[in-house]
């Protein structure tokens, strides 16, 4: 077997592999019941916005961790001072992460030292508490490392609680991931009305026994449901990590619902042992800082069970006795983000996604075609195969499908065609040299791959970005297209490349047969001069721009929850008109809540603003609810976006971050594998097309959310890809003809590469367009600008990129300087010339 059979056969077994892998998304059941269960369950998970679920973002409440800490350090500590005689008054301890204390006699400050060392207490101790002496006051605080250490033990156990407390609750299949530093997302698939889960996760569960005590001097007060003061030993008598079952019950006393509960032995020994002690006294069962319950002791409890009894409905009894069983969590969790999709609009998404996917695909291997024939059939099978690739490894690495992953592979399909085209123009300009089959072929292909190599790596610099700092949904469509340019890459120098190859087997000295549409006819033959317009091209280019930022600050971008924070809530409200909806809201003062008619009839969509900073108490999407099922008991909620002032100003931030870092990368790959004017002008345009973009978005006032962020970025890979193309060109321009007048190699850069230009941005578009025809609001905030881009980033190709580094080029030229640093075989030369 020669060479060409051995990589054939690799090429081959790959993309067998990566079929097969796809192929369990597409077999009917009753195939897929005879085939082994770890096969059938290599498929991709539908996200929530296609199957329907809710997903709430969990922030962990660090001043808690750190202040409970501290005290318990302090507390500590100043007990063994007490036991030492060793006197001091308690100082100024309102500031959140550090404790105080004013020592009478300073010369005592050794002893403390030492107490607090025999306490393991210092810096140097597993707690991580340094303790200084100012003046005559000792502070006491938390070490960074030691904040993050705890930090992370907090939300690892905190992770552990929260799984254990779902998977009680019988959910099918919840997902818990951690989030940051500080957080935890948790989707639940099918989950419509997330209240209930809310409650369990926003609970605590931190439970202890406390005996009361005569007197409030030195107690804790600690109010029951009914609001009745307890006064209570500070110190815990027995800790509730001690409970290791607990059920909810009927008393058989009073009929009413209970938790009955088990200690593990060591408990049951000390809850024995102190109630024969503490016969006619008070204890009180305490339960995340409120009295459940607070019997008489009457006699020894002995066996480790006891009973809690506190006004519970049975749906309470059952939520704390699981709580206790699954153990209290270590920090408490606040709700900082809700979204909740329901299962109609999943499936409605599921259908549009599938139905332009479609249509797309299906416009874009038309047009391959008709422009190119047998030869464009080829580039069709390799964009068939890329597809089903990109499928395989999503389900290989369990990936999750969701309405951004689909517009992403939509993309995708119209990005990877531009290998072929480059591919197939390479070798259409060689076979117009006179050049044989076979030698146009190779040389079509290897003039090709640097030029796709270039900008799919400047691309895949923007989607990497989109991975990084996007929540789920954008990294979905971020690991699509970084997918489908590595499938489109190895399926164009693999899979087209053999069947060119096949097809001009044995014709290798003939003419290159070039079919289907050969629009060379209407081409121009000669260099067009497109800089001759390059001043004013230039000056209506900026002049959009500058609208375009007066259009930013006026009207504005229309800004979704993702960056303002607060409630956007779809309603179904059948028979309901708008005025009869504001009434019933505003007679409930819920506050200011924006309503608009939305989608077809009796659909609206509500509003409301973080007000004061303040993130909308998780009770305001309730008492929405309640009251307008209240004035229509028909209405529905298909979709609940809730986020925190926290959470949308980090994504804020992190969105520009995003956009800084994407072009920074992109100017230091392009200063490295071109020259520094290179990098320049390829920035300065795609700047000019990002303003335009976003002026785009304020005129039409599409919302501009986590979506819309996607679609910047998507456009950054996209223009730049455009450019690098254009560039590569003149870079090879310059390598043959150095001397060769700059503007007159510009112009035969870009009308050499006007055909591929043109192919790339029909193909990208016709790709986008049934998604920004029928794709509907859930993805307008990417389809709709990604077709603006388009357009606006094909222009600036030809009519601003190659002007901008025409003028810098000139420039470097007058500094004497060259336009591109020697290659390690120019350098070799040089060297084998000296003396």
């Amino acid at each position: 077997m020669n060479v060409f059979s051995m990589r054939a056969f690799g090429y081959v077994l790959i993309m067998l592999l990566g079929l097969l892998s796809a192929a369990p998304n597409l077999l009917p059941t009753s195939v897929a019941n005879k085939l082994p269960d770890w096969y059938n369950h290599n498929t991709l998970a539908l996200g929530l916005d296609l199957q329907g679920g809710s997903h709430l973002l969990l922030e962990a409440d660090t001043q808690a961790l750190f202040k409970q800490q501290l005290d318990d350090a302090s507390d500590q500590l100043l007990s063994a001072l007490r036991e030492q005689h060793i006197r001091y008054s308690r100082g100024d301890n309102n500031q959140p992460q550090q404790r105080s204390f004013v020592l009478k006699d300073v010369s005592q400050w050794p002893q403390v030292a030492k107490q607090a060392a025999s306490l393991n207490l210092l810096n140097n101790g597993r707690s991580g508490i340094s303790l200084e002496l100012q003046g005559n006051k000792v502070v006491m605080q938390l070490s960074e490392a030691f904040q993050q250490a705890l930090l992370k033990d907090a939300i690892d156990r905190s992770l552990d609680v929260v799984r254990k407390r779902l998977n009680e609750t019988g959910l099918t299949e919840p997902s818990i991931t951690r989030q940051g530093k500080d957080a935890i997302l948790v989707q639940m698939p099918g989950v419509s009305d997330p209240q209930q889960i809310k409650a369990l996760l926003g609970t605590t569960a931190q439970m202890s026994f406390h005996w009361q005590q005569p007197s409030p001097s030195g107690a804790i007060m600690v109010k029951d449901r009914q609001g009745m003061p307890y006064f209570l030993e500070t110190r815990v008598a027995l800790e509730g990590t001690h409970i290791v079952d607990a059920q909810a019950a009927f008393s058989q006393e009073s009929g009413q619902p209970v938790v009955n509960f088990k200690l593990d032995s060591q408990g049951a020994k000390l809850f024995g042992d102190m109630t024969k002690s503490n016969i006619g006294r008070v204890l009180a069962i305490v339960l995340d800082d409120e009295v459940v319950t607070a019997p008489v002791i009457r006699s020894a409890i002995p066996g480790g069970r006891g009973e809690i009894s506190g006004s519970f409905t049975m749906a309470e009894a059952h939520d704390v006795a699981l709580m206790l069983r699954t153990g209290a969590l270590p920090v408490p969790l606040t709700v900082v983000e809700e979204r909740t999709v329901g299962p109609d609009l999943g499936s409605d998404a599921i259908q549009m996604g599938v139905t332009t996917g479609i249509l797309g695909a299906a416009l874009v291997l038309v047009y391959m075609l008709v422009a190119y024939g047998g030869w464009g059939l080829i580039a069709c099978v390799g964009l068939s195969v890329n597809i089903g690739l990109v499928f395989g490894l999503l389900s290989l690495f369990g990936a999750t499908l969701t309405l951004p992953g689909i517009a992403g592979l939509i993309l995708t399909i119209g990005m990877a065609v531009d290998a072929n085209i480059l591919i197939n123009e390479r070798i259409k300009e060689e076979t117009r040299k006179g050049r044989p089959a076979g030698i146009a072929l190779k040389a079509g292909f290897d003039k090709a791959f640097a030029t796709i190599i270039d900008s799919n790596f400047t691309t895949l610099i923007a989607v990497s970005l989109l991975f990084m700092f996007g929540s789920g949904p954008v990294k979905g469509f971020a690991v699509t297209i970084a997918l489908g340019l590595l499938t489109s890459l190895f399926t164009s120098v693999s899979l087209t490349r053999l069947l060119m190859q096949w097809r001009v087997k044995g014709k290798e000295r003939q003419p290159m047969p070039m079919g289907g549409l050969d629009i060379s006819r209407w081409m121009p033959k000669k260099e067009v001069n497109f800089l001759r317009g390059k001043v004013p091209a230039l000056c209506v280019s900026v002049a959009l721009t500058l609208l375009s930022i007066g259009l930013f600050f006026k009207p504005g971008l229309h800004y979704g929850v993702d960056f303002t924070g607060g409630i956007m809530m779809e309603v179904h409200a059948p028979g309901m008109a708008v005025d009869d909806l504001r009434s019933a809201i505003e007679r409930q003062g819920l506050g200011e809540i924006a309503i608009q008619e939305y989608g077809a009839e009796h659909e609206f969509l509500l509003r409301a603003a973080n007000n004061g900073g303040d993130s909308p108490a998780p009770k305001v999407v309730e008492q929405l609810k309640a009251t307008i099922v209240a004035a229509n008991a028909d209405a529905s909620f298909p979709k609940v976006d809730v986020v925190g002032p926290k959470v949308s100003g980090e994504f804020a931030d992190l969105s520009i971050l995003a956009l800084l870092i994407a072009g920074g990368g992109m100017l230091v790959y392009l200063w490295l594998r071109f020259e520094a004017h290179f990098a320049v002008a390829a920035l300065a345009t795609i700047g000019l097309d990002l303003t335009k973009t976003i002026g785009f978005f304020a005129l039409t006032g599409i919302e501009f959310n986590l979506t819309a962020v996607a679609a910047l970025l998507a456009l950054l890979g996209y223009s730049i890809n455009d450019k690098v193309v254009v560039f590569d060109r003149v870079r090879e321009l310059f390598r043959l003809e150095p001397e060769a007048d700059i503007d007159s190699l510009m112009n035969r850069a870009v009308t050499s590469t006007l055909t591929r230009t043109l192919y790339t941005s029909v193909t990208t578009f016709l790709a986008l367009l049934p998604m920004g025809i029928a794709g509907g609001d859930a993805v307008n905030s990417f389809a709709l600008p990604m077709l603006f881009a388009v357009v606006i980033g094909t222009s600036s190709t030809i009519f601003i990129a190659t002007p901008i580094l025409s003028i810098l080029s000139k420039r470097r030229a007058a500094k004497g300087k060259p336009q591109l640093r020697p290659t390690a075989e120019e350098i070799q030369q040089e060297l084998a010339h000296l003396p």
